[in-house]
């Protein structure tokens, strides 16, 4: 065989990595993060456990525990930061945002985007959740992007205006009368409570999830972990900036900068995912990691599960792997070589055991279609597409035969006109 690559498998029986090495590395099977107290731990939702009915199931328990924790924290966030004029809770407030968001619309479109297909929709509903993660994605975007302006303002009001403009412009800014027994210099110290007490529930959250990560050796699991203990870090930030402005002197700019930096975390991850959701709509290719499990679960197929009775299935070799993703779901294109005498029934059979087996070890696959091509013969990529400008291509048949219908029925219908007139 030509196409002998290391397994990497992206089924659920395989997560039984070591979560030590995973955390330590940031790596996880299925989505890769970026963990840094600056930089958004941007991945690919594995949405096994959110989206599972198995409510006894420990680690569904814990992934829907902090599902609605994450809720509750955001919506807490947003009113205290509002009502004790907190730029940076209301910053962090998004940010808790920007990752439920996707939670909840994997939860709103699960069903819809496993449908199968139809005449009208031949390669599925996929496509349905990537419309809704743009439009939220979207949304998520001009919010932070409207909160990086909001405290670029407060901070130009407090280093280049005088009292009485600063004042005006932060009035103007939060669009409500500060009656809360606090005035413009700076967040309210109450708001100081409530971060830290995102940061405890966070904590709480990290040590319960990495708790069942270890039992079950889910490396999924231990990501959601890592992602409660990121959070926690950035209620850290926002909780030393609301401190930092209410008991430094003249610190009451440190809020502000704490709502800009966690805006901008905002920001990147509204702008990748944007990016991605455009992507995914353009039919951009399943990344190399999906293509590596595919090709390591078809190989195994061809060596294990296809046995012909001319026993030359030594002969098959899979030369190209390709696809693209539509929602949760993975359509995936195989290219297989064989020699060029084989029967339709020959190709037939490894084609069902190809299917079968990537179909049921790799998640998310929901299409295999498989191309035959000579074994002999090099088939140049992308062959399949028609050359040529499409503008310059003749007349469809059935236009031109319309065409001259029409034509002839105008002619008969004028010739009759001209009999009637010389009558």
């Amino acid at each position: 065989m030509a196409t002998q690559v290391r397994s990497h498998s992206d089924d659920t029986g395989t997560e039984n990595n070591n979560i030590k090495n995973n955390h330590g590395s940031g790596q996880h099977d299925g989505h890769s993060h970026s963990h840094g107290l600056f930089s958004h731990h941007h991945h690919s939702h594995d949405n096994a456990y959110l989206t599972s009915q198995n409510k006894n199931d420990s680690g569904v328990r814990i992934t829907r525990i902090g599902l609605y924790s994450n809720l509750g924290m955001a919506l807490a966030k947003g009113a205290g930061g509002y009502f004790f004029n907190s730029q940076s809770m209301v910053a962090d407030a998004w940010h808790s945002l920007t990752d439920l968001a996707s939670d909840f619309l994997t939860l709103a479109t699960v069903s819809w985007s496993l449908r199968p297909p139809t005449d009208r929709f031949p390669t599925g509903f996929g496509k349905v959740e990537s419309l809704g993660s743009l439009g939220v994605s979207g949304m998520l975007l001009g919010g932070g992007v409207f909160m990086c302006m909001s405290s670029l303002q407060i901070l130009h009001a407090h280093f280049f205006l005088d009292a009485a403009a600063a004042a005006e412009v932060m009035a103007h800014g939060h669009g409500h009368s500060h009656g809360h027994g606090h005035d413009h210099s700076g967040p309210s110290l109450h708001a100081a409570w409530l971060a830290l007490g995102t940061v405890l529930v966070k904590e709480w959250l990290y040590r319960a999830t990495m708790k069942v990560a270890r039992e079950r050796k889910s490396s999924v699991l231990a990501s959601n972990a890592v992602h409660h203990r990121v959070d926690s870090m950035t209620g850290i930030m926002t909780l030393l900036a609301i401190l930092g402005a209410n008991f430094i002197h003249d610190a009451s700019w440190l809020d502000p900068v704490g709502g800009l930096f966690i805006s901008l975390l905002v920001i990147r991850a509204g702008w990748e995912n944007t990016a991605s959701a455009l992507y995914e709509l353009a039919d951009r290719s399943i990344d190399d990691e999906i293509k590596r499990s595919v090709r390591t679960s078809a190989t195994k197929a061809l060596a294990n599960d296809v046995y012909l009775t001319n026993g030359q299935q030594h002969l098959v070799e899979l030369r190209e792997v390709s696809g693209v993703k539509s929602g949760q779901n993975y359509l995936v294109d195989l290219e297989l070589a064989v020699p060029g005498d084989w029967t339709v029934e020959t190709v037939r059979s490894i084609e069902d055991a190809v299917r079968i087996q990537v179909g049921s070890s790799v998640r998310g696959v929901r299409r295999v279609h498989v191309r035959f091509v000579k074994l002999d013969e090099p088939v140049e990529k992308f062959d399949e597409f028609i050359s040529g400008n499409p503008s310059s291509s003749p007349e469809p048949e059935l236009h031109k035969h319309d065409h001259d219908h029409d034509h002839e029925n105008c002619h008969n219908h004028s010739h009759g006109h001209e009999r009637e007139h010389k009558h």
